[in-house]
């Protein structure tokens, strides 16, 4: 196939759904000429997760361009990024990071002979490199060095000056391993910029840079390798994935932050260029697409329902992960993984003296600051049929902007002058180019059939007046809830509609100082 391959062809086999190339003349021209040869480089840290299928679905388009590829397992960037992988236990991360990367490639049918794989202080440590670095360590200012690592190293109160030598090392890789280019995630953007700048400094060519846009993760927000919550790890068994995939925010209708959609997006398309919503057969059996566009406008018009949505890409994340799972059940690799990975009981943080920190880890319901809200106006979303832009008086100086998926389920008439119940304390989110900042609860009922009804606080209530858990009256709300804290969606599974219509959390009632916060008729119902 890439014999067959055109310049052209091949640039947009490499290009297509990268945020941003830079160098784009110059990959083209080397494209003309001969086939390109890039590397993508992974710090051998925390475990990999489902996120990590991105990068490799791109390494299946270079590969199908006819690149010559090379990945780097960064060990030695493990241990300068604040000790995240402590020395003792470097080696053994990075052949876990080697097997786990070569059967997830495997796993997508990728072939290991057309790759280099290479191990950073293979060639970090020799003189010609730790000479480098200390010419580059009297180019580079340290508000350059400290800038260039801000999105990637840990950023901490007192930083070590590890930390600084890092984006130099990685501009250096690009020399020591002969590559035309770098490939990575657009949070790296700061230090591609580095190394253009610094590299030419040491009579170095300036490297074409290739970025993925971060996608968000499948359980919300960036995966993160150290925060356990976050993550769906490819060891994981299928049980978590349902749990993790069930908790993960997928709004009817909002293509814009849904990283089950992106998933399918940046991974499943790129590799099978096919997609297929599973349905029962009395809701008309299963869809294929071929096109993403076609499935992200159905899912904008709410012809595909999220539940639909997350079990279709709950198989096809299975079908990805079983190879992995079967090749990790051999006991050296459960060996491996148990030494490079040792368990660790965390002591409580009020054990370390400090019961606050202990307090805001503790999951319980009255850290949402939950409002009772009256809708002033209602409109449709200027930019997407299925969405309302309301504003709602939360007993503040001013209303705030609300944008929700209600236009297929509540008509605007009934919506208008209504009491409804508000989240407040999300971070506020941009629905198709307009802020929301607060989320409207509502009881809903899943399947093809959905139905959802605003929930009801107690006649009487005024605007603004506090909505609490029974027994949790006391609580003060977080400020603003952290994303990657997922306190809202940790709490949110066990939220219910009781049998007598109480929205419930652990079948403790939600309620007001005047009575209880209840829906219409659906009973048994989820709250989201």
């Amino acid at each position: 196939m890439t014999n067959n391959l055109s310049p052209e062809e091949k640039y947009d086999l490499i290009t297509r759904n990268l945020q941003e190339v830079l160098g784009e003349e110059k990959l083209k021209e080397i494209l003309k000429e001969r086939e390109l040869k890039i590397y993508w480089g992974t710090a051998t840290t925390g475990k990999p997760h489902v996120a990590y299928f991105v990068p490799m679905s791109k390494i299946a388009d270079f590969l199908k361009a006819g690149c010559e590829v090379t990945i780097l397992f960064a060990d030695l960037h493990a241990y300068l990024d604040n000790m995240k992988a402590p020395w003792d236990l470097l080696e053994l991360r990075t052949q876990y990071y080697e097997q786990v990367i070569k059967a997830m490639l495997e796993s997508i049918e990728v072939p290991l002979e057309k790759l280099k794989f290479v191990k950073g202080t293979d060639f970090q440590l020799s003189r010609e490199y730790t000479l480098d670095v200390y010419k580059l360590s009297s180019t580079v200012t340290q508000h350059d060095a400290k800038k260039a690592g801000a999105e990637v190293v840990k950023q901490v109160d007192h930083p070590l000056l590890s930390g600084l030598l890092y984006p130099g090392l990685q501009a250096l890789d690009e020399e020591y391993l002969k590559v035309d280019a770098q490939f990575g995630g657009v949070d790296q953007r700061k230090i591609f910029t580095f190394a253009e700048k610094y590299l030419p400094s040491l009579g170095y060519t300036k490297r074409i840079h290739m970025m993925n846009p971060m996608v968000p993760g499948l359980t919300g927000g960036k995966m993160s390798s150290s925060e356990e919550e976050s993550k769906i790890d490819l060891l994981d068994r299928k049980e978590d994935v349902k749990k993790k995939l069930k908790k993960a925010f997928c709004e009817p209708g909002n293509i814009e932050s849904n990283g089950v959609l992106s998933f399918v997006k940046h991974v499943i398309f790129p590799l099978h260029s096919e997609f297929v919503i599973m349905k029962d057969a009395k809701w008309g059996g299963d869809k294929t697409y071929t096109v993403f566009g076609d499935l992200e406008k159905d899912f904008a018009e709410e012809l595909v329902h999220p539940g639909d949505l997350k079990n279709s890409v709950e198989a096809a994340l299975n079908k990805l992960m079983d190879p992995i799972r079967k090749k990790f059940e051999s006991p050296e690799l459960r060996k491996l993984t148990n030494t490079a990975y040792p368990a660790q009981s965390k002591p409580k943080a009020a054990a370390k003296g400090n019961p606050k920190n202990a307090e805001e880890d503790e999951m319980v319901p009255s850290r949402l600051d939950l409002r009772v809200g009256k809708v002033v106006s209602v409109e449709k979303h200027p930019e997407a049929d299925s969405l309302y832009l309301e504003k709602i008086d939360v007993g503040e100086a001013e209303p705030r902007t609300v944008v929700s998926g209600l236009v297929a389920f509540v008509p605007a008439s009934e919506l208008q002058d209504r009491l409804v119940v508000l989240l407040c304390n999300l971070k506020p989110q941009k629905m198709r180019g307009i802020e929301s900042q607060a989320m409207l609860l509502c009881a809903s009922t899943e399947g093809e059939g959905r139905r959802v009804e605003p929930l009801d606080p107690p006649a009487g209530s005024a605007p603004g007046e506090r909505v609490f858990v029974e027994g949790y009256e006391a609580g003060k709300p977080d400020d603003e809830l952290k994303p990657k804290k997922k306190v809202f969606e940790k709490l949110q599974a066990d939220f219910k509609i009781s049998g007598e219509c109480v929205a419930q959390w652990n079948q403790k009632n939600f309620m007001t100082k005047l009575g209880l916060i209840t829906c219409k008729s659906l009973k048994g119902g989820n709250i989201s």
